[in-house]
């Protein structure tokens, strides 16, 4: 996804400095204006053939240049490894995962739930069990056994910067019982103390801030051609925002949740005190 972004983009830019119309574009390839369209929002795949008659048409002529960007597309085209989950990983949040893993940096609030990145096995099975009452064992098992695999990130050597805002409602909301959230609440206080993470608790003693629009999640790239994306989640579908005002809003949203909540000191103090109430 990230690739395919970053190829569409470079594309662009490189269609608009010679001045030529995607409509024009799309006849080089035989294709019409919309293919141009989406394939500069990386949103479809590329074939090899349509970016060397690009290229041409783009005056690009440098043998290294047009080799750096066939390879780009070539990458582009290698399925992630969500994609052997598609049984149970739907269309919409194949797009989240594949940013999720190419980001340096993701900051999120959550309101319902523990972060996904954050929970643990047991948890998972009673939030996918509660969730999606109608699954099949099996389904549950490939559902928990996905948001497992997602949870590398923040264990591998280029994991991003992870900094999260959890209301403490999540904190109170007994998913799969007391023994489950006693485990969750002691892998939050051990998983905090990792160098790349940073886990805030914003207090009911708080009262109102800045998350009452619900769960949000930022994502940072280390390429400096893709904007952030802010990551909204609904029940059968989701937004991805880029545009720059309206991740500005919620720049400043998380700004404040981060001025406004418990220090991570204080939040694992306050996840030691709600585990000796279990």
């Amino acid at each position: 996804m990230v690739r395919r972004i970053l190829l569409g983009s470079q594309l662009r830019r490189l269609r608009e400095s010679r001045g030529v119309t995607r409509e024009a574009a799309g006849y080089s390839i035989r294709a019409s204006e919309s293919k141009i369209s989406r394939m500069e929002l990386g949103r479809v795949s590329f074939k090899a053939r349509d970016v060397e008659d690009l290229l041409t048409l783009y005056g690009v002529t440098d043998g290294a240049e047009r080799d750096a960007l066939l390879g780009l597309a070539r990458e582009a085209n290698v399925a992630g490894w969500w994609h052997s989950y598609g049984d149970v990983l739907p269309g919409w949040f194949q797009t989240y995962v594949g940013l999720e893993g190419a980001a340096s940096s993701i900051r999120g609030y959550e309101v319902q739930f523990v972060h996904g990145l954050l929970q643990t096995e047991e948890y998972v099975h009673a939030v996918v069990s509660r969730g999606q009452p109608e699954a099949s064992r099996s389904e549950v098992e490939r559902r928990v056994a996905l948001r497992l695999e997602r949870q590398k990130l923040l264990v591998s050597e280029r994991g991003p910067e992870f900094h999260v805002v959890l209301d403490e409602a999540a904190l109170h909301r007994p998913y799969g019982g007391s023994k489950v959230m006693r485990g969750q609440l002691r892998h939050l206080i051990e998983i905090s103390e990792r160098p790349q993470v940073t886990l805030q608790i914003m207090p009911f003693s708080f009262g109102g801030h800045s998350g009452e629009s619900g769960a949000f999640t930022m994502l940072r790239f280390p390429e400096s051609d893709l904007p952030d994306v802010v990551y909204l989640e609904q029940l059968t579908s989701a937004l991805y925002l880029d545009k720059r005002d309206e991740v500005a809003q919620y720049e400043r949203a998380m700004e404040r949740l981060h001025d406004d909540s418990l220090t991570p000191e204080s939040s694992r103090e306050l996840l030691a005190k709600i585990l000796q109430r279990l």
